[in-house]
């Protein structure tokens, strides 16, 4: 109950504070549960789940995740810097993630709304990923693994700490895999090589990360590239031809975090971000034609906030932030002969300015208040307010009624790309934002002096939702044309005892079409997970076991049967001195399901991964 956080309100509170059912993840749950990409993690958390397209893995919650959609309603944080792009709105979180899983420290989720503090984006939460420091590492550090289907990775790391804060860590990853040849049953014809996809499933990614400090600064660079084969011929593509994408996130961000008085603290930083996506497929029908898909986003900015607590019963937050994108340019072309058929070019400004206030009152009351104006060139003027009433019934006891309203802006592929052909799109500059108003009772309580229980009800309703429709041209065209409601409950359990951990939630949500009534797509209504480590042989093993299940969620067109998964993994540190040697097994029953795929796939569910191994080794010098 005293864990500290800081993503809720850009200030170190306690998790009881915060005004949001925060979880935190630990570097500790990352090595022992074997996650190898911050989608694993995520899928652990209550109300959050996960589906794949052999693409990309697209992240849900409460009962909301559009097939196709590329985490845009989710705000990812890398060390507090903004990681989404301006074309796609992206957060990355399957092996595109430009990070390494065995550099986290700890990652913060503050569910519901965060307009409020951090503008666009933020509909169904914040994730903070916190890196590692040269302290974590104090050394030379390797890391190697090896898989199932010819995967692979190998690390590169060091870390150094001196005096008056200095710091600095460099790591430097390389993954690959070869990936397992793939039935469709869609286009099991003799010439399609009778549905089986040779060689297309391969992923391949080189991550770099950079940090230094020094006093009160703070610099990091960040590298990821990762090229993943497609199998599935989405978008009109001929089936077992070449076919992948890659995507390419570059990052610089400069902190600086002073001390001006007693009470006042400043924080500020300047950021740099580049995203590159390139997709190069082969068309058909005869003869076949090799295209060239992309686009390219470039973005700068600034942020600063001050923290005031130097006035009684209050701590006030007050800041504003800039941003320009300085590139939002989209392309599409066919190789030989040469055409060009989609060169955009835009670029436009991102500005907000927020205040919070966090209130002392009477009688074990706490009142969180913000406000953020935020003017963007996609979207016009958005106001977005928060307020959370706090109250500690108890020393082990909190409740927590919560109201907030968050906003997504357009982005330049739902704007403005625009190809033609089948499968192809419209492009429509008239869009306007998304915006979700959520309502939520938390109920907090300490169990012992290990433990925690919550119990958590929410409402939503989202309106001028953006969804691809169909022209009567056949072409698709995203309008503002949906609007959901949900409702539900999340009930989340947390207990270390003797060495063992326990964390197990279950999530019941009830998500339909507003307009229509109907359910929503690859909703599900129900969601259990739990995991669980044991040590054995006084503490040299450690088994980490983790189960999820998911039920029947609706495809386009049919629906997908539910599903359970378990991952296990067993680590020791003691086997070997320096060394840290786990195994992991995934999808240790070898369950066969699917998940729902977004428009342009032939197929409606794509078939999801078999069991894999995994061994990890990783030294320190």
């Amino acid at each position: 109950m005293q864990v500290t956080v800081s993503t809720a309100s850009r200030f170190d509170q306690s998790i009881t504070d915060a005004p949001a059912a925060v979880v935190v993840l630990t570097a500790e749950d990352i090595r022992e549960f074997g996650w190898r990409t911050l989608a694993d993690a995520l899928a652990s958390l209550p109300g959050l789940y996960v589906t794949n397209d052999r693409s990309y893995e697209y992240l849900g919650a409460r009962g909301f995740q559009r097939p196709g959609d590329y985490n845009s309603r989710f705000l990812l944080l890398i060390d507090g810097m903004r990681t989404n792009d301006g074309v796609f709105g992206q957060a990355p979180i399957g092996t595109d993630f430009p990070l390494d899983m065995d550099l986290v420290k700890r990652i913060e989720y503050v569910p519901g709304p965060g307009s409020s503090m951090y503008g666009a984006n933020a509909l169904f939460g914040v994730i903070n990923v916190i890196t590692k420091n040269g302290s974590d590492l104090a050394g030379a550090e390797a890391a190697v693994a090896a898989g199932s289907f010819g995967e692979k990775k190998g690390r590169a790391s060091y870390g150094w700490h001196g005096a008056h804060g200095a710091d600095i860590l460099l790591s430097a990853t390389s993954y690959a895999r070869n990936g397992q040849d793939l039935y469709y049953p869609a286009f099991d014809t003799p010439d399609q090589n009778h549905g089986v996809a040779n060689r297309l499933d391969y992923d391949r990614a080189q991550d770099f990360l950079a940090k230094a400090a020094y006093g009160d600064f703070r610099l990091s660079l960040i590298y990821g590239n990762r090229t993943k084969g497609i199998p599935d011929a989405p978008y009109g593509a001929v089936f077992n031809a070449p076919f992948s994408v890659t995507d390419t996130h570059s990052y610089v961000n400069l902190t600086y975090q002073h001390a001006l008085s007693e009470g006042v603290m400043l924080a500020s930083q300047m950021y740099w971000g580049r995203y590159d996506y390139r997709m190069p497929s082969v068309y058909g029908p005869e003869p076949d034609v090799a295209n060239v898909d992309g686009s390219h986003a470039l973005w700068y900015g600034a942020e600063v906030h001050a923290t005031i607590s130097s006035i009684a019963r209050h701590r006030i937050v007050i800041g504003t932030d800039f941003a320009r994108d300085a590139r939002l340019n989209q392309y599409n072309y066919n190789v030989d002969p040469y055409s060009q058929i989609l060169d955009d070019h835009h670029s436009g400004n991102r500005a907000g300015v927020y205040i919070e206030d966090e209130i002392t009152l009477p009688a074990n009351f706490t009142l969180n208040a913000g406000l953020r104006y935020d003017e963007q060139t996609a979207s016009g003027g958005t106001l977005s307010p928060r307020i959370g009433l706090v109250y500690k019934l108890t020393s082990r006891d909190t409740f927590k009624l919560l109201y907030g309203q968050a906003y997504r802006a357009p982005n330049a592929y739902e704007m403005y790309y625009a190809v033609s052909g089948a499968d192809g799109q419209l492009k429509n500059p008239s869009l306007k934002a998304e915006h979700i108003a959520t309502t939520e009772l938390v109920y907090e309580r300490a169990v012992a002096t290990t433990g925690r229980a919550t119990l958590s009800l929410f409402e939503y309703t989202a309106r001028d939702l953006i969804s691809a429709t169909q022209d009567p041209s056949g072409l698709y065209i995203f309008r503002n044309v949906s609007r959901a409601t949900a409702r539900g409950a999340e009930l989340a359990y947390e207990q270390r005892l003797a060495g063992a951990r326990l964390r197990a939630s279950y999530s019941y949500q009830i998500a339909h079409d507003s307009n229509t009534g109907a359910a929503l797509q690859n909703s599900p209504r129900h969601l259990a997970k739990a995991n669980v480590v044991v040590p054995f042989f006084a503490d040299a093993l450690m088994t980490g076991l983790e189960v999820q299940c998911t039920s029947a969620r609706l495809a386009a067109v049919g629906e997908t049967g539910g599903f359970c998964l378990a991952n296990l993994t067993l680590s020791s540190r003691r086997l070997i001195r320096g060394a840290d040697l786990s195994f992991s097994i995934y999808n240790l029953t070898d369950k066969r399901y699917a998940d729902p795929v977004g428009p342009g796939f032939t197929q409606e569910t794509v078939a999801q991964q078999s069991r894999t191994f995994l061994f990890k080794a990783v030294y320190g010098f």
